[in-house]
């Protein structure tokens, strides 16, 4: 079994190399070739903990496996570590042997950006040129990267629960040579492109503060109860997903859903639009939201890619297992 430990993956994953692997991920599921395995997530009764599993079988890809890890919200303060934790191990899907074990925070991370960047990328109207935030936490600067690299985008808006973290994005948009500019939520208006990043229960961002053509790319909600955006907003959208079964039970589109403001049968899998079944955005005035709820298959693409690139340079570790 090979082994790529934590302190290993930033010299070997990047930003494109992600979009890559998560992009042929959603063509897979969409395709059929691809399923994502039920996730289990429980909350831990200790240290105010969510852990959980998730994982599938890409067989296009040949990948099987599984990532184990949650959230630690305490991590940051006491320990200086941060509060997604996880570790994602791969499995041989023709022995079921296990192959490798990857550490799993960047990756996620990466993985997480990559999937809203791949909607922007097809969703998002080509002339796009304002960028919004809702969220400035560790994951909002991925997020931000990432974006980054799909528009030309000439300015980035934001706002925060806590207005005392958006210097960590308008660090990132400075150093990418664009301009920074704090905002309320009405503010969020004049974007082209939104994308949340929270960890709410309760919406933030509503219908007023979105303007026509706007493409949503709502990351934060991967739990049952978790809500960033008004469920009005994503029942008059044309909403897109990377998994239907999860974005109608923990994505996003739960609350328009149990609502009953919109059903499954009204959101489509990303991959569809990949793969040209699908004609994603149709109108310049049309709001697309995409639901990003974190499907397991991102994360073993992506492991895999990570495992593939460790070998070739000779610093995989390798054990009997």
């Amino acid at each position: 079994m090979l082994i790529v430990p934590e302190n290993l993956i930033a010299e070997l994953v990047t930003p494109e190399m992600a979009l890559t692997a998560v992009e042929a991920v959603f063509a897979a599921m969409a395709r059929g070739e691809a399923r994502n395995f039920p996730v289990v997530r429980e909350a831990l009764g200790h240290e105010d903990a969510l852990y959980g599993f998730k994982g599938g079988f890409d067989r296009s890809g040949a990948h099987l496996g599984l990532k184990a890890g949650g959230f630690w919200p305490h991590n940051l303060e006491r320990r200086g570590l941060i509060n997604h934790q996880s570790t994602v191990f791969l499995f041989d899907p023709d022995t079921g042997t296990p192959t490798a074990m990857v550490g799993g925070n960047l990756l996620t991370a990466l993985r997480t950006a990559a999937a809203s960047s791949v909607s922007i990328k097809y969703l998002a109207r080509p002339d796009a040129r304002v960028l919004g935030m809702v969220g400035a936490g560790h994951q909002a600067t991925f997020q931000l990267r990432a974006a980054l690299q799909q528009r030309r985008f000439e300015k980035v808006i934001g706002w925060n629960y806590h207005p005392e973290m958006l210097p960590n994005i308008a660090k990132v948009a400075e150093e990418a040579g664009v301009p920074f500019e704090a905002v309320p939520l009405e503010g969020m208006r004049v974007a082209d492109v939104i994308i949340t990043i929270t960890s709410a229960f309760a919406p933030s961002l509503m219908a007023d503060h979105v303007g026509p053509g706007t493409h949503l790319a709502c990351m934060g909600t991967d739990t049952v109860g978790k809500q960033e955006v008004e469920a009005e907003l994503v029942a008059g959208a044309t909403v897109f997903t990377d998994e239907v079964a999860q974005s109608v039970s923990i994505g996003e589109a739960q609350h328009a859903v149990s609502a009953g403001l919109l059903s499954a049968a009204g959101i489509t899998p990303i991959g569809a639009v990949i793969n040209g079944a699908h004609p994603g955005r149709t109108r310049e005035d049309e709001i697309t939201v995409f639901d990003g709820t974190g499907v397991g298959l991102q994360d073993l693409a992506v492991a895999a890619a990570i495992v593939d690139l460790a070998v070739a340079r000779g610093i995989a570790i390798k054990v009997d297992f």
